[in-house]
């Protein structure tokens, strides 16, 4: 089993201006002269950590990472504003026409297969392969399923503790519940319906629970954003113009080398997805990781993406 590359600092980072007061931090580590790689994200809101360079082998990869916007150090914390799907595709243009890359690969997990799949799909000139993990297209089955119906049959303990906040009356529409709380004015309201919001995600994040990595994900800061940030994208259909966008767009990329990987037991997005994407687009390589949730860094998962980057540095670079 492949585990991550070890730990390096970047050479390079700074805050970009992208409009509407928003500045975004983006960083580059590995090889100056190597393939450009693009790592997005996931939350909507929980920004980049320095373990996510270590996805690809330093020797080979100019390894690009950029936190969007309202999270991780880019400025201003937690703000919604102009703060969009379309603006973080426009962001990462700015991004890579700012760092001088011509084209690159783009790797993303959970909402940052999202992401990567916009982008993709808006810039399919621009990107010379995808590695997808955890997949999530925003549509509203998916939603409904973590949200509101479903997914509390596999975890009925965390559930209670997610709805404890919500007045049952308000419990048939909790999205909506939660993002009347999570815009309030009052603090406390805000900070107790994001930690509460971060510990359900939280709780499904791995096949076997991790203690360490959930502390990390309900840590007070990284819960306001990813939890705000989220609800209000969830609210606004991830601001596609139809609930099936990224799949019947999907024909645009299709001719781009690609690799999707998901766990067979990943609650938060579940197979169904991944496998509605193999069927739209069957040229990409499809890897189900059968011991596998949702996190990156479970051992089947990390081990396939990084046989996928060091296969496309051989194949692309």
């Amino acid at each position: 089993m492949r585990t991550r590359y070890p730990p390096i600092e970047p050479y390079a980072h700074g805050h970009l201006a992208v409009g509407s007061g928003h500045k975004i931090y983006w960083e580059e580590s590995g090889n100056p002269h190597g393939l450009p790689v693009l790592f997005v994200h996931g939350g909507p809101g929980s920004g980049t950590d320095p373990s996510h360079r270590c996805y690809f082998d330093p020797k080979l990869y100019r390894i690009v990472l950029v936190d969007q916007r309202g999270c991780g150090q880019s400025t201003p914390h937690s703000s919604l504003e102009e703060n969009t799907t379309w603006h973080l595709v426009s962001d990462f243009e700015q991004v890579r026409t700012h760092l001088k890359i011509d084209r690159w690969v783009v790797f993303g997990g959970s909402w940052g297969s999202t992401l990567a799949l916009a982008y993709a799909e808006t810039h399919p000139d621009r990107v010379k392969a995808l590695i997808l993990r955890g997949i999530f297209l925003g549509r509203q089955k998916e939603l409904h399923w973590f949200c509101q119906f479903g997914a509390h049959h596999i975890f009925p303990d965390e559930w209670e503790k997610y709805i404890d906040p919500i007045p049952e009356e308000e419990r048939g529409d909790l999205l909506h519940a939660y993002y009347r709380r999570l815009m309030s004015k009052d603090r406390a309201i805000r900070q107790k319906a994001a930690s509460t919001w971060a510990a359900w995600e939280g709780a499904a994040l791995k096949l076997i629970f991790d203690p360490k990595l959930f502390e990390l994900f309900v840590e007070d800061s990284h819960a306001d954003a990813v939890a705000r940030i989220e609800c209000h994208y969830f609210v606004n259909q991830c601001f596609f113009k139809t609930d099936n966008w990224l799949i019947e767009n999907v024909r645009k990329i299709r001719h781009i080398p690609a690799v999707i990987v998901h766990g067979r037991y990943d609650i938060i997005c579940p197979m169904e997805t991944a496998w509605d994407l193999h069927k739209a687009w069957p040229e990409a390589e499809f890897q189900v990781i059968k011991d596998a949730g949702h996190a990156a860094s479970e051992p089947g998962i990390m081990d396939a993406l990084i046989r996928a980057t060091d296969d496309f540095a051989r194949r692309v670079g």
